[in-house]
């Protein structure tokens, strides 16, 4: 956690730091209360108690030790600011600026840096990948440090998800699979992209609705792991072809599906020598 909860954490610097004075509460390194609806009358009588030394030295010392893993964080993000700094700028993908489409909220969470992580990787990527729904800046950094923007190793996006093992490893022989390989070790990536899959699941987006079919189809682990291959797909997309991610949403997922359905219906209608007829409108 790179930021302190303001409720629990400054409740235990409270009791830690603080001292009976009179029978009343008188903090010595002045918390901030703020956040806190209840007043400090309020919470100097949730502080009553059999306080042992014993534990409160423990309670302080680890409130102290929260402190300092916080302030090594803090010197970590600068100086990966520092290094994303000396990173070149890359080209802007084509139509980014008018591109179309809802631009999916995503709050910030606790271990973000404390600097504007996504306009660097906007400027060093030339995309905006945060445009994913799924995708925050996390996952951008970790697709960045692992393959960084030159993705031309990899001829197809098909070789690209097989290098992430995303792919099925078979062995198969007379056209019968004999085996399913698993792969040695996990890329952290390809992780860093499942979590990502797994968000989906309440998402109102294009790639939620064909999460949630999928998941309907294959279950749970098969269909996270085929949405991050999916998701490494767009990416590859998006880093080598340099246009912007435009989402469509869920109804038309929705309206693509159905229209899946009812071709496969009519196919099947027609091999039978029976044909389709909508129903009348009431």
């Amino acid at each position: 956690m790179r930021e302190q909860a303001k409720g629990g954490t400054l409740r235990w610097q409270a009791a830690s730091y603080g001292r009976w004075r009179l029978g009343a509460f008188v903090p010595v390194a002045e918390p901030d209360f703020s956040r806190i609806a209840a007043s400090e009358e309020e919470i100097a009588h949730s502080l009553e108690g059999n306080w042992r030394e014993d534990v409160l030295f423990e309670l302080q010392q680890v409130v102290e030790a929260y402190d300092f893993y916080q302030a090594q964080m803090a010197v970590c993000d600068q100086q990966l600011q520092k290094y994303m700094a000396a990173l070149p700028d890359r080209e802007m993908a084509r139509h980014s600026a008018s591109a179309q489409g809802p631009q999916w909220r995503k709050s910030r969470r606790k271990n973000h840096p404390g600097f504007d992580l996504a306009a660097e990787l906007r400027r060093t990527m030339g995309v905006d990948v945060m445009r994913i729904d799924s995708i925050d800046v996390m996952t951008g950094q970790v697709w960045l440090a692992e393959v960084g923007t030159d993705l031309s190793a990899f001829s197809t996006e098909d070789h690209f998800a097989s290098w992430l093992e995303l792919a099925p490893r078979r062995d198969i022989s007379g056209s019968q699979v004999i085996r399913h390989i698993k792969p040695d070790g996990r890329n952290r990536l390809a992780n860093a992209l499942r979590m990502a899959a797994q968000s989906l699941c309440r998402s109102d987006s294009y790639l939620g609705a064909r999460y949630r079919s999928v998941r309907g189809r294959l279950g749970g682990p098969r269909a996270i792991k085929a949405m991050a291959r999916h998701l490494a797909c767009l990416l590859y997309r998006l880093l080598t072809k340099g246009e912007a991610y435009v989402d469509r949403g869920a109804d038309h997922y929705e309206n693509k599906r159905q229209q899946r359905e009812r071709l496969a219906l009519q196919k099947k209608a027609a091999a039978h020598g029976f044909q389709l007829v909508p129903l009348a409108q009431p």
